[in-house]
């Protein structure tokens, strides 16, 4: 199953926004796992705990085929995510890239998927709510009339 553009294209345009509103140049492993842990803390509350951590182990299930350096992450019992730093790089489609680039991917496609689930079984509205309780609405103003179609 392939990511939708709209959704990969939101995914990167999170990813972008906390790499931009670091203090620093973090490393794209460190603002991953931001976005990630923002969407863990949206999610939790409202669905909890075991909910989130289902919906993250089956996104990373579903992003490692694409990136098998994700394999070495694991979703912890809490939801959070552990390992997603550490990594070898692995011969793959991504082998002229290079390790920025490929860990710049990795966090697009990992929080490409958790959000396509969220979109999934939650639909859009209320995905777009939850994501909005920690990004400022203009992240989402091209993706408001083009999310609809079909992620």
């Amino acid at each position: 199953m392939m990511i939708h553009p709209k959704t990969r294209d939101l995914a990167r345009r999170l990813l972008e926004y906390e790499a931009m509103a670091a203090e620093s140049s973090e490393s794209a492993e460190c603002v991953t796992l931001r976005v990630y842990e923002k969407l863990r803390q949206s999610l939790v509350p409202f669905a909890g705990i075991a909910a989130f951590e289902s919906l993250a182990s089956r996104a990373l299930a579903l992003a490692t085929p694409e990136s098998p350096s994700l394999g070495s992450a694991q979703i912890t019992a809490d939801g959070s995510i552990r390992s997603l730093g550490e990594y070898k790089p692995q011969i793959d489609n991504d082998k002229n890239r290079t390790g920025d680039d490929q860990a710049d991917e990795r966090g697009v496609i990992l929080i490409a998927r958790l959000l396509g689930l969220l979109l999934i079984f939650l639909g859009e509205a209320l995905t777009l709510s939850l994501l909005r309780v920690h990004w400022p609405s203009d992240v989402f103003d091209d993706h408001s009339s083009g999310i609809r179609r079909k992620v």
